[in-house]
Parts: structure tokens; C-alpha cells; sequence
């Protein structure tokens, strides 16, 4: 037996002006998830989309929304992104004063909940949140912009998270310059859900994004964690 190993475009790196294409092409291409990178450009220097686009978008396909708030404040914005259709919802542990009351109320409204790490966070400050989530994010580039190279000092901390996760049912997630170079690696340090930006939308067809999508898994194959 093996881990299920998540495959989750980030639909950043779509072209925008046919974003409902694009997201129908990444279905049928085989995304596990649709990863979502709302930014603000206050918490992060770059301002993507907002909760209304979420909505339209999440009108062309069933697949689960996997939604990364890079924005601060976080907590008056959690219901809007749950009513847009959000399946999950990740905040940073940067962003706000209090994880334990905004994972609570992400949880209130009825979704799964995530937290998510930048890359001079340690993983020390979700030791007393830990059941109340369902996913942790490592972030392997320094939050805010698609097509950042990968940084190899967050492998280590990836094994660390895992490790704390132990027998949780909890998904480790990692996103920052995925490739079919360095899947299997942070697969091998513990890592089962992979948000690939860049990696999944070279090229202008589904059927390029679904032999982009079918490269990654493939390239993960020497990692997989057992269950």
C-alpha cells in the first residue's frame, strides 16, 4: 500500500483570460484538486483574485477547491470563501494573531482547514493547533509570485512536519517550484499533495496539461510514503 499522492494545479499560473477554460482543461487532465492562490498584495507583493472568481469558476467543475489565503487579516474574509465554494481553507500562521481561533472558525463554516508555512517559519508553531487541521503547507518559495525556483532548505522542515503529523489524518501539502526534478524528493520527505503551477500549464491544450500532470505523478513514484 501506498499514500495517495495529490496532484493540484495552481491556477495562478492559467491564463486569466479564459480561466473557466482553463480549469475545465485541468479536470479532464487529470487535477486531483484545483489550488486557488488568493493574494492581496498587503501579506504578499502581488494581488491575484478574490472570492467572486472563485465562485464563477467553481461552476465548471466538481473537483475539490483547495483555497491559499494569502491575505491578511484572514478571519473577516473566511465565510465569503466558503459560500464562494472553497473545500479547503488554508491561512498562514504568519498572517493573523490567533491560528487557533481562525482554523476553528474555517472548521465552524463547515470546511476542511488548513495552515500554511513561509519559508522562515518553523514548523514549532502548529505543535498546539495539530488537531485542528486538516492540512499543512509547506511553502518551498517565498509566498506571492508563480515560477519561483524551488528552495532545497525546506526539505528538512517538510521531514519535520511529518514527523509531527505522525498518525493524523492530515495532508501534507507542499507549493514553490514543484517539478518533475524534485517530486520524488520532497515525496521521499513526507510530503503527499503537490501544488504545481508552472509545471502544469506549459504548454496551451489539455492534452499537454494532462501529459504534464501524468509527468509529475510519474516522478513521484520513487518516493511514495507508505500508508
Amino acid at each position: 500500500m501506498t499514500r495517495e499522492i495529490i496532484i493540484a494545479p495552481s491556477i495562478l499560473a492559467a491564463d486569466f483570460a479564459r480561466l473557466g477554460d482553463e480549469v475545465a482543461a485541468i479536470d479532464r487532465a487529470g487535477a486531483d484538486w484545483i489550488h486557488c492562490d488568493v493574494m492581496d498584495g498587503h501579506f504578499v507583493p502581488n494581488i491575484s483574485f478574490g472570492a467572486d472568481v472563485i465562485k464563477a469558476i467553481r461552476l465548471v467543475t466538481k473537483k475539490i477547491f483547495d483555497v491559499h489565503l494569502m491575505i491578511a487579516p484572514t478571519d473577516p474574509y473566511l465565510e465569503a470563501f466558503a459560500e464562494a465554494g472553497a473545500d479547503v481553507i488554508t491561512v498562514h500562521a504568519e498572517a493573523g494573531p490567533h491560528l487557533d481561533r481562525s482554523l476553528q472558525a474555517i472548521r465552524a463554516l463547515g470546511r476542511k482547514a488548513g495552515v500554511s508555512l513561509c519559508p522562515a517559519t518553523p514548523e514549532s508553531v502548529i505543535e498546539y493547533v495539530l488537531d485542528r487541521l486538516d492540512l499543512v503547507l509547506v511553502m518551498t518559495v517565498n509566498p506571492g509570485f508563480g515560477g519561483q525556483a524551488f528552495l532545497t532548505s525546506q526539505i528538512p522542515k517538510i521531514r519535520r512536519v511529518r514527523a509531527m503529523i505522525g498518525d493524523r489524518p492530515i495532508r501534507l501539502q507542499v507549493d514553490g517550484g514543484i517539478t518533475r526534478q524534485n517530486a520524488a524528493a520532497v515525496v521521499e520527505a513526507g510530503a503527499d499533495t503537490l501544488v504545481a503551477g508552472s509545471a502544469v500549464f506549459g504548454g496551451n491544450t489539455a492534452a499537454e496539461y494532462a501529459n504534464n500532470i501524468a509527468g509529475l505523478r510519474l516522478a513521484t513514484k520513487t518516493g511514495r510514503l507508505p500508508s
